[in-house]
């Protein structure tokens, strides 16, 4: 199967796996959802610190925790295998990308942004570049993100939910349509009840739920097919020479070029996902939020370097129970997605073990929605209706607008997922990409140049949305059946796909952005000192941020 032909499919019931109510993980996962609601509800917020950044009182480990559950999303737990399982080597572009990220982030802004201050990405935008028009283009950014994002997370926790819950389809829907609606509708309740707080705590035990579920199915798969005893992320390898071409030689399923296009944009993309962003600005100091940055990214590692293994595991026992993995027709992309908990169904394990198999994908999509949703509502709750909008707002009007956003996204996102353009890793994927093209260059040049000028970044970032729309509407828009249902340049699809579209965009927004500033006045020197601020080695306050020093006639030795 060619990669084209595997992001395009939308077949919605997967081959080979168990479409049936099963009692123990139905339990298992009930069980886990009003947990989840339980917390939510112990922890809801009545006030926008808690709503939005959690009062800034979350830990290291917590936040590291926290992290690396906000970031193991269905595309992590089902969908990274998927890839690798249908692309082969292609789909490690995804394990370097998503992974080198976060060495970014760690170096040049884990603690700058802390330091800044804010609640949001785009308040940081907007505030850093003393302009509205930018802050309403990264809350408008943001908003996108989190929607487009949350398609992959609703096709998983939806596929996955047909395996223990069966065909539930209900008013004419199908079993998987039924099953989006429901987890959905679960997700979005839990979350306007918690806020970021709530949301924080859950995703610190959805992170031991995920990564036991993930590790604890690896190493029975590989014990129970006689795979692997010890160390299967290593002893994996042994597999790769019985498994076909399509698997292990490079570059067969996807050209050299798509690699590093894919790899580029989740690399700047990781740094530019608002949703990432917002757990620097949930820390007491900018300390913590390194150490919180190092933790996740551990935390993070543990699943990424089982992925691959379960890749081949699942790719073996599929041709050998089901069928021919690669070729006409091959394995449809809805199985690759579940190809985590197919591979322990195959297995032969416990049905309630599969059944905890399969709680891992929804918590880790369920985590990610949180994430998502809490990021794309403070954007129309802040930074839209506070800050433009009704500037005299009360807490309760912020909270209640946001709460509202939430179930817009949650509305939206449930349409879009009922049939949704492409597998899990595809649709996350032009999420990064719009990220890395229109925030990451506001965030890094925000940071580390001080002339950065409002001009340049409204120039920067409505050209990093206008080019990012462009593949999209010639790739993705035509899946929904507009143009004929074909991509319209082939050409423009190759040497600027939609899912590694910022290795273009990302270099052209730098340079409008850094030609604008030059051509146009300099920002304030009151703007210039709070960048200078985000670099001291001075440790901060829990509530302190740079403005504050800076207004307060505080100095910083890059004055001296």
């Amino acid at each position: 199967m060619t990669l084209a032909a595997t992001l395009l499919q939308s077949e919605l019931l997967p081959e080979g796996l168990d479409v049936s109510f099963k009692a123990l993980p139905s339990v298992l996962v009930v069980g886990m959802l009003l947990v989840f609601l339980a917390i939510g509800f112990v922890f809801r917020v009545a006030d926008t610190e808690d709503m939005w950044v959690a009062g800034r009182s979350i830990g290291n480990l917590e936040n590291g925790m926290a992290i690396g559950a906000n970031w193991m999303s269905a595309a992590s737990y089902l969908g990274m295998a998927a890839l690798i399982a249908t692309a082969g080597v292609y789909g490690l572009a995804f394990v370097v990308g998503w992974t080198t990220g976060y060495f970014i982030l760690l170096i040049f802004l884990a603690a700058q942004l802390r330091r800044f201050g804010k609640y949001t990405a785009p308040d940081f935008v907007g505030d850093r570049f003393n302009s509205d028009t930018a802050r309403a283009i990264g809350a408008v950014t943001t908003f996108l993100i989190g929607f487009v994002y949350a398609i992959g997370q609703a096709r998983g926790m939806a596929l996955v939910g047909l395996y223990i819950f069966g065909d539930l389809g209900f008013l004419g829907l199908s079993g998987y349509q039924a099953m989006v609606i429901i987890m959905m509708s679960i997700t979005v309740g839990y979350l306007t009840l918690s806020g970021m707080l709530g949301a924080t705590k859950n995703m610190a035990v959805q992170y031991v739920i995920l990564i036991v579920a993930f590790v604890a199915g690896l190493y029975a798969v590989g014990l129970a097919n006689g795979y692997s005893t010890v160390l299967p992320h290593i002893e994996y390898g042994a597999l790769i020479a019985d498994l076909s071409a399509e698997f292990s030689e490079p570059f067969v399923n996807a050209s050299f070029y798509l690699w590093i296009a894919t790899a580029f944009s989740l690399i700047v993309g990781t740094c530019g996902l608002p949703h990432v962003l917002v757990r620097f600005y949930t820390v007491e100091n900018e300390r913590t939020a390194r150490w919180s940055t190092v933790w996740g990214l551990f935390f993070i590692c543990i699943l990424y370097f089982s992925a691959p293994a379960f890749a081949a595991f699942g790719t073996d026992l599929y041709s050998r129970n089901i069928g021919a993995v690669y070729g006409d027709p091959g394995m449809t992309s809805s199985a690759a997605d579940v190809i985590v908990v197919l591979a322990a169904q195959l297995s032969n394990l416990p049905q309630w073990f599969v059944g905890l198999v399969a709680a891992g994908g929804i918590a880790a999509a369920i985590a990610t929605t949180a994430g998502l949703f809490i990021a794309g509502s403070s954007a129309i709750s802040h930074d839209i209706y506070t800050t433009i909008i009704n500037p005299d707002a009360t807490q309760r009007q912020q909270v209640l607008v946001g709460r509202l956003s939430i179930v817009l996204l949650g509305v939206l996102t449930t349409l879009a997922a009922l049939d949704p353009a492409a597998p899990i890793a595809a649709l996350v994927s032009y999420a990064f990409s719009l990220a890395g093209a229109v925030l990451f260059p506001m965030f890094f040049l925000g940071m580390w140049w001080e002339n950065t000028n409002r001009q340049g970044a409204v120039a920067g970032m409505v050209t990093g949305l206008v080019l990012w729309s462009v593949p999209m509407i010639n790739e993705v828009v035509p899946t929904y059946g507009f143009f004929g249902g074909e991509t319209l340049s082939p050409a423009l699809a190759t040497w600027m796909p939609a899912i590694g579209s910022a290795l273009i965009v990302t270099p052209v927004v730098f340079v409008v952005t850094i030609a604008v500033s030059y051509a146009t006045p300099e920002p304030p020197e009151e703007t210039k000192r709070i960048v200078r601020q985000c670099h001291s080695p001075e440790r901060m306050s829990r509530q302190q941020t740079a403005e504050d020093i800076v207004t307060d006639g505080g100095e910083n030795p890059a004055d001296d």
